[in-house]
């Protein structure tokens, strides 16, 4: 707005413009204080705007504009541009090529009413060419995905379709630096030994909070991981430190436990095992002083999942149990250190878990961080075990695959019951008892 209250009047620079359209290149010709007092009255705001979005839409200022229900000053304005009455009724109309005579006419718009709106209210840039601007800036702005391993191509492609970027970040000059800080994140990930959320930030990010909870560098990093790692859909705060930790970033390094029974190599272990009592490992201690004692002859080393199958193998066969970890449901950080440790010295891994779709997720994710062979938890042991069912529980949740027998998922979608770990505990110690007695 100009000083004198006209949209526009007395700004030398308003006709500048990128659109190439006739009229916007100066303002020779233009008389800006008649065209000001002859179009700039604020009763023709409404017919500037509407000259405007055709403009913007690519269409010729021609033919008529409609207001509907105008006020007196309105029709004033329009009859004092016209130099007659509009017409009467409850609607204003303009025939936009009178307008324009009358500009050409009168010497204050020579060239026209397109040129005369873009004097008063600066330059118009048509959609089309605002929408062209704008995909190429949120183009740009996803380039730094295309840095991304591989793997995680689908992810990238899929948050650009689902909006997820813009969503978070609004505007393409936003999304640039979040989707670079992003990508620098995702391609230090999984996290190797394990580290705190915060360290891994000041490393890696722009310092110690750029992934605290809330941020959107911390919703897209933890979109990416998720895919890169598998981890299971959920929600609350439990499930969010989980995901985290599936990639190595965690809350300390001493929240992340995972419970054994008589593996040896420190102290604490050792003495552990003479009695054998389970042991809880944390994180801090895995990566500060990593269990180093001699495997079992068989190298075997049995996971489970639920903390009662280990604590019946330790009230059952004390210090002659085989060497024991368990998940206690999702593989944790510190699980994920102890297993890999142990499979780099040469240890094999013997898993069963929960016949649900829960326990098939965390077996599938078990097998994503270190290799292992089913322990009673094929197609035929589920069959086996629901010949013990007396009191059945349904299935819940959503499917998952069983790369390691197939034909589970399938028995498991064809019965829909569920079968816990403690259902076959007989089972299982009798294994523990049998590889107990030929020594491990």
């Amino acid at each position: 707005m100009s000083p004198s209250g006209r949209p526009g009047t007395g700004r030398p620079d308003a006709a500048r413009s990128d659109t190439g359209r006739p009229g916007a290149d100066g303002l020779d010709g233009l008389d800006t204080d008649r065209l000001g007092r002859l179009l700039g009255d604020p009763g023709l705001a409404w017919l500037l705007e509407r000259a405007r979005r055709r403009m913007a839409a690519g269409r010729p200022l021609t033919g008529t504009v409609t207001l509907a229900r105008p006020d007196e000053l309105q029709r004033e304005a329009a009859e004092r541009l016209l130099g007659r009455a509009p017409g009467a009724g409850r609607s204003l109309t303009v025939r936009l090529d009178a307008v324009d005579e009358v500009l050409r006419r009168s010497g204050a718009g020579p060239d026209g009413l397109e040129a005369a709106v873009v004097a008063l209210t600066g330059p118009v840039a048509l959609h089309a060419e605002v929408r062209d601007r704008e995909e190429r800036a949120w183009e740009d702005a996803y380039a730094p995905f295309a840095a991304l391993d591989p793997g995680l191509a689908d992810w990238a492609e899929r948050v650009r379709g689902d909006g997820l970027v813009r969503r978070l970040a609004r505007t393409p000059e936003a999304a640039g630096p979040l989707v670079d800080a992003a990508a620098r994140a995702l391609r230090a990930l999984p996290a190797v030994p394990p580290v705190s959320r915060a360290t891994f930030a000041a490393r890696h990010l722009s310092g110690a909070h750029a992934l605290d909870e809330g941020t959107p560098l911390a919703a897209l990093v933890l979109s990416g991981l998720r895919a890169l790692t598998g981890f299971p859909d959920g929600s609350g705060a439990e499930w969010r430190r989980e995901a985290w930790a599936s990639a190595g970033l965690l809350r300390d390094d001493v929240s992340s436990t995972v419970l054994t029974l008589n593996l040896r190599g420190t102290p604490a272990l050792d003495w552990a095992a003479d009695e054998g009592e389970p042991a809880v490992l944390t994180l801090r201690s895995l990566t500060r002083h990593p269990p180093s004692g001699a495997l079992p002859g068989t190298g075997a080393v049995y996971v489970c999942e639920n903390p009662a199958v280990l604590s019946a193998a330790a009230d059952t066969f004390g210090p002659q149990c085989p060497p024991m970890v368990c998940l206690q449901g999702q593989p944790s950080a510190a699980a994920l250190a102890l297993l890999r440790g142990l499979s780099a010295r040469g240890a094999g891994f013997l898993h069963h878990g929960d016949f649900d779709w829960g326990g098939m997720r965390i077996a599938a994710a078990l097998g994503r961080g270190v290799a292992w062979r089913p322990w009673r938890f094929g197609a035929a042991d589920y069959l086996a075990a629901l010949a013990g069912v007396t009191e059945p529980q349904r299935l819940t949740g959503a499917p998952a695959e069983t790369p390691w027998d197939p034909a589970l998922a399938a028995a498991l979608a064809e019965h829909g019951i569920r079968v816990e770990e403690e259902a076959v505990l007989d089972d299982l110690l009798a294994d523990l008892g049998e590889r107990a007695r030929r020594g491990g």
